[in-house]
């Protein structure tokens, strides 16, 4: 038997105490989490919060001024060295907006992280991209179009089967429904759930979207005055007495949106 995302006590990622400063302005005061294997973790808050920053941090891309962040159980301070570069294969990232190439195809956009990292041959790259762009559901006409040929919604599925081109461990998905219609972007949380249950994934995943966090987050992180104000499932931050996390997720947005988690969850067949 599997064991459940509840019984895994070696996080995958561990934020200890994270304090982040640019020049006088404070990001992060004392930000601690933990991610466990196997679940979909999502960093939510209001603008101005830190939730990219932290994403940031987390992958390498920024020191925080104090803290340890551990990835793997590898301090992510390691990751900008040649000691790090094992653990950048582990993981993907899907940037937010795709943050595709302009001038590449979506399938040479798709090749990128394999053509950097590996020496596999050109036939087997193709192949490789041909699957992961047939997995996002994209058709394979798409992979000779240019990224400014493609919908919103196309590109950012685009953006994902490069983010998952090495098969990673580990997925970093930066507010990956922001700007899509909201039919586009529930498509697009099917598909994120659907990889995470195929590719027994890890997913991390910093979104305002509260129609995502109820329809697939397992746990949220909530970001607000420099801390975390609480973690937990979105039914139990629902319920919170903080003031933020109240303003946040009983709102008339986010009452809308548990209404229609609650609608989904009662059409589900049993």
């Amino acid at each position: 038997m599997m064991p459940s995302v509840t019984s895994i006590e070696t996080p995958v990622i561990d934020v200890r105490h994270v304090v982040t400063k640019f020049g006088q302005a404070v990001v992060h005061e004392d930000v601690s989490l933990s991610i466990r294997r196997g679940e979909i973790f999502a960093i939510a808050g209001g603008n101005g919060s830190g939730k990219t920053t932290l994403l940031r941090e987390i992958i390498g891309l920024i020191t925080p001024s104090a803290g340890t962040i551990r990835l793997f159980g590898i301090d992510s301070r390691r990751l900008e060295t040649g000691d790090g570069h094992p653990i950048h294969r582990r993981f993907g990232v899907m940037f937010q907006n795709g943050a595709l190439f302009s001038s590449f195809t979506l399938a040479e956009n798709v090749a990128v992280p394999l053509r950097e990292h590996t020496t596999l041959s050109a036939g087997l790259i193709r192949d490789l991209v041909t699957a992961k762009i047939a997995m996002v559901g994209l058709p394979p006409d798409s992979a000779v179009k240019y990224p400014n040929e493609l919908s919103g919604g196309m590109r950012r599925r685009a953006a994902l089967a490069r983010a998952i081109v090495m098969d990673p461990e580990l997925l970093f998905l930066d507010e990956p429904t922001a700007g899509l219609d909201p039919i586009i972007a529930a498509g697009f949380d099917d598909l994120v759930l659907s990889l995470k249950n195929l590719l027994g994934l890890t997913v991390v995943m910093v979104t305002h979207d509260l129609d995502s966090l109820w329809r697939i987050a397992n746990r949220v992180a909530v970001l607000g005055r420099g801390k975390v104000l609480g973690i937990g499932t979105m039914q139990e931050l629902s319920r919170s007495d903080d003031p933020v996390i109240r303003e946040y997720f009983q709102g008339p947005r986010g009452r809308s949106a548990s209404e229609q988690a609650a609608w989904n969850h009662a059409r589900r067949p049993t």
